[in-house]
């Protein structure tokens, strides 16, 4: 049975960006290939897809509501060249302009020049993540893996992640060109090597409707 998003935390929306294919590569072109990941910030281009009214916000909008908005863009290159595996895990820190030492919010960190902090929970707990697949993903070439359902459980330390996840089961996320996955932010994930390995190019957006406070603000992509 597919996935849905208000039971198992994820679903796939098929066909969202096929039309937009073209587009998304173009205002991606000066992009460097084989990167595990590059932050996507400033591109005009991309803005009016990632907008709660554009293609690619639309689904996001679904969920949050118009006033949500994309506020960290990375895009994932895997292929032959950078065949990276990733352990199961849970999305726990945004990306902001600046330091503001904000209660309730810590660690700090400092990614590629940019500050990111871990929030309270219930803040990524109204966040979703969108994944939009710019190559066919099969179950050889590294789909993203899932634990349905796990989203629920709240911030899952560590070292009980592995029970989680055999609790909840594990789903792949497969995908065609232009479908995207739509997923809670907190859920649990892991990417296995590929098997046979592809160029997979997925841009992966997060999206919040919150403000943030005590001056904080999101670093927006």
């Amino acid at each position: 049975m597919p996935l849905g998003f208000a039971v198992d935390g994820a679903e796939r929306i098929d066909g969202a960006v096929t039309a937009e294919l073209p587009a998304i590569d173009a205002a991606l072109a000066d992009v460097p290939p084989d990167r595990a990941g590059v932050r996507i910030a400033g591109n005009a281009a991309l803005a009016s897809l990632l907008a709660a009214d554009g293609a690619i916000g639309a689904s996001a909008a679904r969920v949050l509501g118009e006033d949500c908005r994309p506020v960290r863009a990375v895009l994932f290159d895997k292929s032959a060249a950078t065949n990276w595996a990733l352990g199961w895990h849970q999305d726990r820190t945004i990306c902001v302009r600046e330091r503001v030492d904000t209660p309730g919010f810590g660690p700090w960190t400092v990614k590629a020049g940019l500050h990111h902090v871990e929030p309270p929970f219930a803040l990524l707990a109204a966040m979703v993540t969108l994944r939009v697949h710019l190559d066919p993903v099969g179950a050889d070439n590294a789909p993203l893996l899932v634990a349905p359902g796990s989203h629920r459980a709240g911030r899952v330390p560590v070292d009980t992640v592995p029970a989680v996840v055999r609790a909840h089961g594990i789903a792949a996320c497969l995908a065609a060109a232009g479908d995207v996955w739509l997923y809670a932010t907190p859920i649990l994930h892991a990417s296995d090597a590929a098997v046979r390995p592809a160029r997979r190019r997925v841009l992966q957006v997060d999206f919040s409707a919150a403000l943030l406070p005590n001056g904080l603000g999101w670093a927006g992509v």
